[in-house]
């Protein structure tokens, strides 16, 4: 074990924690809103482990959405991680297949990027670098998600939190709006998403997404 490279990634991950407090509450909010016994919570958080894939198949489980369609929001919504784990496994390819698997399943957004900017700029241990960052990542979302149920349970039903879970949502995407391509992406999959509210089994909200896509790509290349 390289303890130097671990304490740094540690270190490097704690300002991140301010973010991640929250969020981690809001899941396991969202996870009584839901109708989950902290058991369940916890079982979606440790096997899912991504907040917004987590968020998206909360909403729908309370929608009374069908298997389907949750497990496909939820998949859609990860995609990313696989251009991540594309770009990340160059620095990965030296372990054996089991550190691999472990590694893979720690991913995240925050992982992702800071792992990548300190093997840009130094020549830190890599394996345990990333784990010292997604470690310390997973540990405090396990534990505020958890809290949040403990102190979902206590919150009247008649305060009405649902609307917690579209409120992070628009926190993560305003941010991730670069240009007018994605300005029209968004556009058109909240617009979409939005008529299909009462579609069977909740498909709006892939279609919403689906169409999103493909017009931010269209208006991207009418701009090359």
């Amino acid at each position: 074990m390289d303890r130097h490279a671990l304490g740094r990634g540690v270190r490097d991950a704690a300002p991140l924690l301010l973010g991640i407090v929250p969020f981690g509450l809001v899941a396991g909010v969202a996870s009584v809103e839901a109708g989950l016994t902290l058991a369940q919570a916890l079982g979606l958080s440790v096997f899912v482990f991504a907040g917004a894939s987590q968020l998206a198949a909360l909403s729908l489980i309370e929608q009374g959405s069908a298997f389907a369609a949750i497990v496909a929001t939820a998949v859609a919504v990860n995609l990313r991680m696989g251009m991540y784990s594309a770009s990340i496994a160059p620095y990965f390819e030296k372990y054996a297949t089991r550190w691999r698997a472990l590694l893979a399943y720690f991913l995240t957004d925050q992982a992702f990027a800071l792992s990548l900017a300190a093997y840009r700029d130094s020549d830190v241990d890599h394996r345990w670098y990333y784990l010292g960052v997604s470690i310390t990542l997973w540990v405090v979302w396990q534990l505020t998600t958890a809290l949040g149920v403990f102190l979902g349970t206590g919150v009247p039903s008649s305060w009405g939190l649902g609307f917690t879970v579209p409120l992070v949502f628009l926190a993560l995407l305003v941010p991730a709006i670069e240009g007018v391509p994605h300005a029209a992406a968004a556009a058109v999959a909240a617009a979409v998403a939005t008529l299909g509210a009462g579609w069977p089994f909740n498909v709006g909200l892939l279609v919403g997404a689906g169409a999103g896509i493909l017009v931010g790509l269209v208006v991207e290349a009418s701009r090359r």
